[in-house]
């Protein structure tokens, strides 16, 4: 795999990412608050998180599961507009304009959410490959692992004004969201990440 160019972005908030459609035209970014909390090792494992993405292509993936979700969204929409305009039979007085107009409220509902849900399951699985993937290449998951309690910690006590459309990308979520809005976040719990890289140096979860 081609050696992808290495950026710094002056942003004081901890972290990093990856993007390119593929490994010839991928690039990693990191962010200068990133270089001020992590010692040699733990920067060593945040990289080779990111050369996993590129190496398995994720941001392409991520982005062939943007455009479905888009286009299940945009299908929702164009229910929302043809019930309001009847385009949907609401409002016919018959069984069959009925039916036809509930079914359009159950999409406008449901699609919105399966997109997301979409979204979400496709990006924590990436997550959980390019940790594992991350943590061979370096050599050490323990590096991974400490990097990623630290960005964790450092990500709250300093958030990033970022777009929720672009949050996937990084190697931990840069928007705050704790209790319930956790649930929907499209990283991983950072615990059941820790976890997962600690059993493949101590065999257990």
């Amino acid at each position: 795999m081609p050696m992808p160019k290495v950026y710094m972005i002056d942003n004081p908030t901890p972290n990093a990412f990856a993007t390119g459609r593929n490994p010839n035209h991928a690039a990693v970014a990191v962010t200068s608050g990133i270089m001020r909390i992590l010692n040699r090792e733990e920067l060593t494992g945040v990289l080779a998180h990111e050369l996993s993405h590129v190496r398995h292509r994720d941001i392409l993936i991520s982005t062939v599961a943007a455009t479905v979700a888009g286009a299940i969204s945009m299908l929702a929409n164009m229910a929302q507009w043809a019930l309001i305009f009847g385009g949907f039979g609401g409002r016919s007085d018959d069984r069959e304009g009925g039916m036809s107009g509930l079914g359009a409220i159950v999409m406008i509902i449901l699609a919105p959410i399966a997109a997301m849900l979409i979204q979400m399951a496709v990006s924590r699985s990436r997550e959980f490959e390019a940790d594992a993937g991350g943590a061979k290449l370096c050599g050490n998951p323990l590096w991974l692992a400490d990097a990623l309690r630290k960005l964790h910690v450092g990500v709250q006590r300093v958030p990033m004004d970022a777009n929720p459309a672009t949050a996937h990308l990084f190697i931990v979520s840069p928007l705050r969201g704790g209790g319930v809005m956790s649930l929907f976040s499209t990283h991983p719990p950072m615990e059941e990440r820790i976890a997962r890289l600690e059993a493949m140096v101590y065999g257990r979860r």
